[in-house]
């Protein structure tokens, strides 16, 4: 098996994310004014966005191909996303995944931007929702440290 790289994907190939989304019937999607990580196998197999929003990011959109979770895939992709980032990084989960993200770095207690806090409010009508954030000074563990 060949190794997972994990990286930024360019700007004009980010049609391909969508594509990846479409294949597993995922209703997430790349957006332009976003930046695009991804992790590859020779195709992609995992990724995430990085919105940027007020004065750091909003990680949104990430999905690993389901014949592949479990591996330490995840962890890897977004510990190296948030390394590159400067700023705090915030995301919305379902709260069965609050263990996967303190493990990475990532708290409740977080203040929110505005724009972000009102669209927490909106989601969290329809579905089980939390906010959950990573501040500079607590970045995500090293590449290292994650399982591959």
């Amino acid at each position: 098996m060949t190794a997972i790289i994990y990286a930024p994907l360019e700007a004009v190939l980010w049609p391909l994310m969508n594509k990846f989304y479409r294949a597993h019937q995922s209703s997430m999607k790349a957006v332009r004014d976003a930046q695009l990580w991804v992790a590859r196998q020779e195709e992609i197999v995992a990724g995430l966005c990085l919105r940027p929003i007020a004065h750091g990011h909003w990680l949104t959109g990430l999905f690993v191909a389901p014949g592949l979770r479990g591996q330490g895939i995840a962890r890897a992709l977004v510990s190296q996303a948030v390394a590159a980032c400067d700023g705090p990084v915030w995301l919305f989960c379902d709260p069965q995944l609050q263990n996967f993200y303190e493990k990475l770095g990532f708290s409740l207690d977080v203040e929110l931007p505005h724009a972000l806090h009102e669209r927490l409010v909106r989601y969290q009508r329809n579905k089980a929702m939390i906010a959950m954030g990573l501040t500079p000074s607590c970045q995500a563990p090293d590449q290292e440290t994650a399982p591959q």
